[in-house]
């Protein structure tokens, strides 16, 4: 567990990380697939976010869906993810 850490300009690899009040500047956040990360009172700023491996392939699935006119069902899915779906 990370804690009161500032990263700048890092690679931050976010498997299964627990972060509790760090600030990130202008790093590049990578998940992979694997356990999603926890962010307690943490600050963003010019962060790039990258989804590798298991979670890239996920995202591509999600574009195939997509693209074979399944835009309802990728749409339902941001609801959910953005809390709309309530």
């Amino acid at each position: 567990m990370a804690s009161d850490t500032i990263y700048n300009h890092e690679t931050v690899l976010l498997d299964g990380e627990i972060f509790d009040s760090c600030e990130f500047r202008d790093c590049r956040m990578v998940y992979a697939g694997g356990e999603p990360p926890t962010f307690n009172g943490c600050r963003f700023d010019g962060c790039d976010w990258r989804f590798d491996e298991a979670a890239g392939r996920t995202l591509a699935y999600l574009k195939t869906v997509w693209s074979v006119g399944q835009k309802a069902t990728v749409q339902g899915l941001i609801k959910e993810v953005t809390g709309v779906a309530r």
